[in-house]
């Protein structure tokens, strides 16, 4: 069962500018350095546990991903920030956020420099489209490449049903129509070759136990008066659903693949 370390802010570096998020480089009291994705942003602790759920499933099918840990940040942060729109981002993310490892040296990934070997395309693309993830285009990939190796960042577009819980059943049995603009999906040539082994990999067993490690505190920020074990549970089976589709998933990327050569 995967387990995520928890460490404790200790020095805000540096606020990324990217989107609408504002996430940052932080330093933590293990020495590293981590982009933290903060509670209080835009999507709240939904884009988090989009990005944990994506980020460790991921890391499952054996595609790179930085180590994700449990961060903690106290209200300390605030007070010394000069910058406004920052201090209250920092104010409203006391408490238990999101790092990402920080790959220092990184470049964006950038289609037109570099193909990536077809079966890892596959399996990204694969992945993106039982997660419902719309954020891997050419205008913003959320690839990297380090150590000349692509390192996939940035799930938190990912299961947007969860913005609209009601409808997550008739959801999770809809096709994904936004992959005809993931940027990899030309390279997916081996999408039916791995299907087996995706499905093989992505068990009930393996989806619930990443599932699990959402905290209890990020289940009790909604409206719905469900508890954070049933919000565990209706993650687990969309994602189940989605999987057991595999035959109607493969067939719709590869017409999307088709219909954009």
């Amino acid at each position: 069962m995967p387990q995520l370390r928890t460490v404790n802010i200790t020095r805000y570096v540096t606020p990324l500018r990217e989107g609408g998020s504002l996430p940052a480089i932080v330093e933590a009291d293990d020495g590293f350095l981590y982009v933290l994705k903060f509670r209080g942003a835009g999507q709240g602790v939904k884009a988090l546990i989009a990005e944990l759920i994506g980020g460790e499933l991921a890391r499952a099918l054996g595609l790179k991903m930085p180590e994700i840990v449990f961060a903690t940040l106290d209200d300390s942060f605030s007070k010394t920030e000069p910058d406004e729109e920052i201090q209250d981002l920092l104010q409203a993310s006391v408490g238990l956020n999101l790092g990402v490892h920080y790959l220092s040296g990184s470049i964006t990934y950038d289609p037109i420099v570099k193909k990536i070997e077809p079966t890892i395309a596959s399996k990204i693309v694969l992945l993106d489209y039982i997660l419902t993830n719309v954020d891997r285009t050419p205008r913003n990939t959320n690839m990297l490449m380090w150590h000349k190796e692509l390192w996939l960042i940035d799930h938190g577009a990912s299961l947007y049903f969860h913005h609209s819980w009601e409808n997550w059943e008739e959801q999770s049995k809809r096709a994904f129509t936004a992959i005809k603009d993931h940027v990899l999906l030309q390279q997916a040539t081996e999408i039916s070759n791995i299907a087996d082994e995706f499905c093989a990999t992505l068990t009930h067993k393996r989806i619930n136990d990443v599932v699990n490690l959402i905290p209890d505190e990020w289940l009790s920020d909604y409206s719905v008066a469900d508890s954070p074990e049933e919000r565990r549970q209706v993650y687990a089976q969309f994602i189940e659903t989605r999987v057991k589709m595999i035959d109607f998933v493969i067939n719709d990327i590869e017409n999307a693949r088709k219909s954009t050569i």
